[in-house]
């Protein structure tokens, strides 16, 4: 199957000026919009040909990507109207998965999500009404960052429910996601929903409070069950706390974007076509959009009353919890099964995602598994209005504790990236030597004070490392024996919470302790140190370099 991921190409990608393309904050860095947005020059489709304009103006958000040195290449498939969650609904053909193409991509941003999860841009725009910008994400190992509503303007865009729509941003990376968020971000006059808000400057604590739905549907999906309970895990190693909340009044609330008077809101964005052109649009977005018609203004006020009353339930577990996770997606489907049973199976897709704009939350889906059959499974982390840093630092920490290449790429993930929206916390560099090491049996005591490691380094030339007798798990000692007489040992730098700090040294048994320890770039930081005595009968190991080493010998040894 060829992947139908493009609807048009720019003959030569678009670009503002050369000097923004050379030195813009985004200079570099090449892009897709969904075919829903407007791009100057290019047709915008929505997916139905007879719909098709030029526009003579880019949309806002487009224009502010291009004055920040990004190139448009072109624009992507959608399903139609940006009605569906998988990628099937379009006349220009269903978008594959970018890992198997026999399944789904996700939609309604299917082509986005295809043309950066394969590597063909660096990020994309996507729109987001029921999960567009989260599910396609969560599908192809990519991140989706849908932005709090209002935060991007929507000018330009062709509206799916338009007082709940946000653009969207598809990226290999948080940081990058993040990157273009800053750029794109902006108060619009000129479009009734655009909102000044004021972001949460403050990370989330290092024992953060997720929410874990008390009852979760996979439909039979044993993998992707797997894959969640396994992300569960992760998030308490990263210093996470579960806390079971009732997702009933989430689910409700789901319910009600399809089956209640808020579908008019779908026919009301292209009435005029519709009305017009009504055999030009694919089932079963013609079906979904025309029960639009038949609600009444009474019956808007009354779902608007029944969202209202289910906003209230639902918040109150922001008091027990500082973010939500849940499946992005769960389960997968071929494009066959899809085709099969277009409706109840594009419902299921959007089990965790339908609910979030309805109530306006933030919410950002990032990569976490490669399951065994080679689907990637993602999760999506879900917090109030205004919580995009707090959710983009910690996704980005989720994301690189994954271990999890970029998109279908095979490139690995690159080094992490403050998050320039937060307040950076008082920090403490600490270097470790042995179990503390990443991977090893004790670097939970890390990651649970929420530090983060900051990179690998090397002592001075002045120490000598032992494996200690007897320390379960295994340690080693260091020890600094003077100019001379020692040399570089391979260590970690980790950067954790001056507020976590304490609570990390009083853990560390005798004989080891926390010294200054002296690196070979001349700087200098906190790490274990050994005391002398400890060391009869200790194995030196320094000729090895470094602990890891030394494991690897004893692994081979054992085999």
């Amino acid at each position: 199957m060829a992947p139908q991921a493009w609807i048009s190409r720019a003959m030569t990608p678009a670009a503002a000026s050369a000097q923004a393309v050379s030195a813009g904050p985004l200079a570099g860095l090449t892009f897709a919009a969904k075919d829903n947005i407007d791009a100057a020059g290019l047709p915008t489709t929505a997916g139905c040909r007879a719909f098709a304009y030029t526009p003579p103006v880019s949309a806002f958000v487009v224009q502010r990507l291009l004055d920040a040195g990004a190139s448009l290449l072109g624009k992507t498939n959608l399903d139609q109207f940006a009605c569906g969650l998988n990628g099937t609904r379009s006349p220009f053909g269903a978008v594959p998965n970018a890992f198997h193409p026999a399944y789904v991509s996700g939609g309604s941003s299917s082509g986005s999500a295809y043309v950066v999860a394969t590597g063909q841009a660096d990020f994309s725009l996507g729109t987001d009404t029921a999960g567009s910008g989260r599910v396609p994400a969560g599908l192809n190992n990519i991140v989706g960052l849908k932005p709090s509503r209002g935060l991007i303007s929507a000018r330009g865009v062709v509206p799916a429910a338009q007082s709940v729509d946000c653009v969207s941003i598809f990226a290999r990376t948080v940081a990058t996601a993040v990157r273009v968020l800053e750029n794109a971000m902006a108060h619009d006059t000129l479009d009734p929903y655009s909102r000044r808000l004021a972001l949460a400057s403050e990370p989330f604590a290092p024992a953060f409070r997720f929410g874990v739905p008390a009852t979760l549907e996979f439909y039979g999906d044993r993998a992707a069950e797997a894959a969640f309970a396994h992300a569960v895990d992760r998030l308490q190693s990263l210093g996470g706390v579960a806390v079971t909340i009732d997702f009933a009044p989430l689910a409700q609330v789901a319910a009600l974007l399809y089956e209640s008077a808020l579908v008019a809101e779908r026919y009301t964005a292209i009435r005029s076509f519709f009305d017009a052109h009504e055999a030009e649009v694919v089932e079963p977005v013609r079906s979904i959009i025309a029960a639009g018609r038949k609600y009444s203004a009474a019956d808007l006020y009354e779902v608007q009353t029944e969202l209202k009353r289910l906003g209230q339930q639902a918040d109150a577990m922001w008091g027990a919890i500082d973010v939500l996770v849940v499946p992005t997606a769960p389960t997968h489907y071929t494009i066959a099964q899809m085709q099969r049973d277009p409706v109840v199976l594009n419902r299921r897709l959007g089990a965790y995602t339908n609910f979030v704009n309805l109530l306006d939350y933030a919410a950002l889906s990032v990569p976490s598994a490669v399951r065994a059959d080679g689907l990637p499974f993602g999760i999506t982390l879900i917090g109030p209005c205004g919580s995009d840093w707090q959710l983009a630092d910690l996704g980005q920490r989720y994301h690189h504790s994954t271990g999890l290449t970029q998109g279908a790429t095979g490139m690995p993930l690159p080094a992490m990236h403050a998050i320039a929206g937060l307040r950076k916390a008082a920090t403490v560099r600490v270097a470790v030597v042995g179990a503390h090491l990443s991977g090893m049996p004790l670097n939970t005591q890390l990651t649970e004070r929420g530090a983060v490691l900051a990179g690998p380094a090397e002592t001075a030339p002045d120490y000598r490392l032992f494996a200690l007798p007897g320390t379960t798990p295994p340690k080693p000692g260091l020890l600094r024996v003077g100019a001379g007489h020692g040399t570089c040992i391979s260590l970690e730098v980790w950067e954790m919470p001056l507020s976590a700090y304490g609570s990390f040294v009083a853990l560390i048994p005798a004989p080891l302790g926390i010294g200054t320890l002296a690196l070979r770039d001349g700087s200098m930081v906190q790490g274990f140190v050994c005391e002398p005595e400890a060391l009869h009968g200790a194995l030196d190991i320094s000729h090895l370099g470094g602990w890891r080493a030394y494991i690897s010998l004893l692994k081979t040894a054992a085999s």
